[in-house]
């Protein structure tokens, strides 16, 4: 063997691949090497300037976080034997968001070799490699037919995703110098975007297209005599949606205000011979709600005395205009809601829906109550308007004069019928004024003459004690002794009964009765 053949054969750890091979021999060991030092990545670089580019861009695989920063032998060693594979790559594992490109949706489903083609590559070194993944941008035209021709902007993406081409999903007509509104929401592109040919190829007009005025796509009904302003009458809702907002209705003898700003031309303006309708009354142009309740001697009242052109509802009658009327609001009428009066049935009713309580309230009084104390059904001799519950009748006017605790006690006390249970249902006439048609007769029956205990023999309206009562004015008179003796010394209570209580009735006044 050659000398120098075995001085490499102990220097060098073996061969390099196919791709390395010229640089095999002691002379071209620096290429790569530092004297005494491994292989440093600068070199690397220094030939594979393609690598060096995409690292400096910031781009590409080499560029990820995966490859960044390390040394480029780590993972393509060397000396391996000529056919050792130095890129150990596997594009079915190939991760391929580290090359800064995600694949998504259509490019997801796409095999590397539909992409990675030589004809799609631009350098031109690059171009001769075979098997290369380097030398693809990511511009779309790079792989995919500009369709625009270069009219627009070379992002593709503004408009169209991966999707599909069309339609274009993430274009926004709103980002551009006409925005879409009314009737052109709905329009197909091609109504304003026709397809013409370029440089012998079917391409579809975006950029130069005239929209300053109307009638660059429309044609001018009016041949010019109003103008080219479209829009001081014309909206893009519809051709025959006048824009009222713009034409001046107060010139007219009727200025138009509230409700009547957003009614259609049509509504009133109906026909060519009624371009000058009549409008003295509202009931020229609407129905009469009210069926001719206000009209009186031939003659409309305005409905403006109730009523606005800015809503029929609600009335804009006030309280004070009631109050000029034959029925004035008081107390609680000033909350209570006018459907509560004036709409009793299924219709608006307000001339002759009378004036008494009873037109609007139930009597539930009904016949308990005599006509001297509700003269011509008027409820205000005892109530007013304020509440029903603030009650001003005088008792004095009746058999009954109230004296004492009657006059702190509620009227529902003694006024309740309290053998219905499941109401109240008050009674005045079928009431009598024995005390026990209220109070429970304590003494069970023992002072009642002719089936009636006349309690206020004993006692007053003060309290329950008997101070009416003059044992002297009884059978048996106190004398003596019996004038200091207590009362239950002569009275025992009754234990026989389920409800004890005093014998004051006693009928054998016998000395031996008491005393044994």
């Amino acid at each position: 063997m050659h000398s120098a053949t075995r001085i490499y054969s102990q220097i060098s750890p073996g061969p390099l691949t196919d791709a390395h091979a010229y640089l095999e021999g002691l002379s071209n060991c620096t290429k790569c090497h530092e004297l005494g030092e491994q292989v440093n990545s600068s070199r690397c670089l220094d030939c594979h300037k393609e690598i060096k580019l995409l690292i400096k861009a910031n781009s590409g695989y080499h560029s990820s976080q995966d490859v960044r920063n390390k040394d480029c032998w780590s993972c393509h060693s060397e000396h391996s034997g000529r056919k050792f594979r130095i890129i150990n790559f596997d594009p079915k594992s190939f991760d391929h968001d580290k090359a800064g490109f995600k694949l998504t949706d259509k490019h997801a489903k796409a095999e590397c070799k539909d992409c990675h083609q030589s004809k799609f590559i631009s350098d031109s070194d690059l171009k001769k490699r075979s098997g290369t993944y380097l030398g693809l941008n990511q511009y779309c035209y790079s792989c995919h037919e500009d369709y625009h021709q270069k009219t627009l902007d070379d992002n593709c993406s503004n408009c169209h995703d991966t999707k599909a081409f069309r339609p274009a999903a993430k274009f926004n007509h709103d980002n551009s110098k006409f925005k879409l509104t009314g009737a052109h929401i709905k329009k197909d592109c091609i109504s304003c975007h026709p397809k013409v040919k370029k440089n012998s190829k079917e391409t579809q007009k975006f950029k130069g297209i005239a929209f300053s005025n109307c009638n660059s796509c429309h044609r001018d009904v009016h041949e010019g005599k109003f103008g080219d302003n479209c829009k001081s009458c014309h909206s893009t809702v519809n051709f025959k949606t006048i824009n009222q907002s713009t034409f001046d209705h107060s010139k007219t003898n009727y200025p138009l205000l509230g409700k009547h700003k957003i009614v259609s031309c049509n509504s009133c303006h109906d026909s060519e011979k009624n371009k000058k309708p009549a409008h003295q009354y509202c009931t020229d142009c609407h129905k009469d709600y009210h069926n001719s309740q206000f009209i009186s001697e031939d003659k409309i009242q305005d409905c403006a005395n109730c009523h606005s052109v800015y809503g029929f509802r609600p009335s804009t009658f006030t309280i004070e205009k009631h109050n000029n009327a034959k029925f004035k609001l008081t107390g609680a009428h000033l909350a209570t809601l006018c459907e509560s009066c004036h709409l009793k049935t299924e219709n608006w009713s307000f001339r002759n829906i009378g004036l008494d309580c009873i037109e609007c309230h139930e009597n539930i009084h009904k016949y308990e109550l005599k006509q001297e104390f509700m003269p011509e059904n008027n409820c205000q001799s005892c109530h007013n308007s304020e509440r029903w519950s603030a009650i001003s009748f005088n008792h004095d006017k009746t058999k009954f004069p109230l004296l004492g605790k009657h006059l702190k006690t509620t009227c529902g006390n003694c006024h309740y019928d309290k053998k219905v249970t499941y109401q109240k249902n008050i009674i005045f006439n079928s009431m009598n004024a024995d005390c026990e048609t209220c109070h429970t007769d304590n003494h069970f029956g023992q002072f009642k003459v002719n089936d009636k205990s006349d309690c206020v023999r004993c006692h007053t309206f003060e309290n329950w004690k008997p101070d009416n009562f003059d044992h002297n004015k009884t059978r048996f008179k106190l004398e003596g002794a019996h004038l200091k003796a207590e009362c239950s010394r002569c009275h025992k209570v009754n234990e026989k009964n389920e409800k004890p209580f005093v014998i004051y009735k006693i009928e054998d006044f016998r000395c031996v009765v008491c005393h044994s």
